[in-house]
């Protein structure tokens, strides 16, 4: 299983891929405001743990394994972003809490959570009552 600091870069590199077509050192290094080199010895990391082919020099692309694991953990951000969107909380404190709690749930917690979405997406006259509640 990958650490967490993994897990972000896996997931960084992923949404880079799927917005751009690719992922460079220097793009990661700007979104995590770390220097260049701490980007490649993670690179490195995650290319011995098989989510990642690196080549140096060259650069690195997500494997099968980092391809599937990155989209799982781009889904898992955008469900608790929606969660905490739907039980009410402000939209300025979302992603922070996201990032706060997201390493911290199994995969069986977010599967609830994600029925949890579903039951009140299926019927938004739940949303409301749930925020007649807040009031």
């Amino acid at each position: 299983m990958p650490t967490p600091t993994m897990e972000d870069y896996i997931e960084q590199i992923y949404i880079l891929t799927e917005k751009k077509g690719y992922a460079r050192v220097s793009d990661i290094a700007e979104i995590f405001e770390v220097h260049p080199s701490a980007v490649t010895k993670m690179i490195q990391k995650l290319d011995k743990s098989n989510f990642v082919n690196y080549e140096r020099y060259r650069g690195f692309i997500l494997t099968k394994k980092g391809s599937e694991m990155g989209k799982k953990l781009v889904f898992r951000h955008e469900l608790l972003e929606e969660f905490l969107e739907i039980i009410g909380v402000d939209k300025k404190l979302i992603y922070e809490d996201v990032e706060g709690i997201e390493h911290h749930l199994s995969w069986n917690s977010i599967e609830k959570i994600h029925n949890l979405v579903n039951y009140f997406k299926s019927d938004s006259s739940r949303i409301v009552e749930l925020h007649k509640m807040d009031q």
